[in-house]
């Protein structure tokens, strides 16, 4: 039970913390593309901005509800890893740019690895089809 009080306040924690940047991208995704994706030289930058923006959405409000929990973490955990080599390319090894992508990151490996937890949609959903 501990344990997965553990997983729910780092579900929490994360989702709750990282959703806001989703939205912030919506708000100009041309400001974004240019100053992130543009950068990296990826084709189709505003498209990858859009899936950048949706998968810290989407995936935020997955972990928070823990329905579909590790996919919603996996979304995150392939934007903070492009989020991270963007950093490191454009800014070196500077602490102060990673450490908040490197918890985020952190957080939904943690999630993606371990699961939820008891306290998810995912956990009654699984327990209600073994009682079928």
């Amino acid at each position: 039970m501990i344990k997965s009080l553990g997983f729910l306040l780092l579900r929490l924690s994360v989702g709750i913390m990282l959703i806001h940047h989703g939205y912030e991208k919506l708000e100009n995704i041309e400001n974004f593309a240019d100053a992130f994706v543009r950068p990296l030289h990826l084709p189709f930058p505003i498209f990858f901005s859009y899936i950048a923006a949706f998968s810290e959405i989407v995936g935020s409000w997955m972990i928070i509800f823990g329905l579909g929990t590790r996919l919603g973490a996996l979304a995150i955990l392939g934007t903070m890893s492009f989020a991270i080599y963007h950093a490191v390319v454009t800014g070196g090894f500077n602490i102060y740019l990673l450490e908040l992508l490197v918890l985020y990151w952190g957080g939904a490996a943690c999630i993606v690895l371990s699961g939820g937890g008891k306290f998810t949609i995912d956990h009654l959903i699984l327990r209600t089809l073994k009682q079928v």
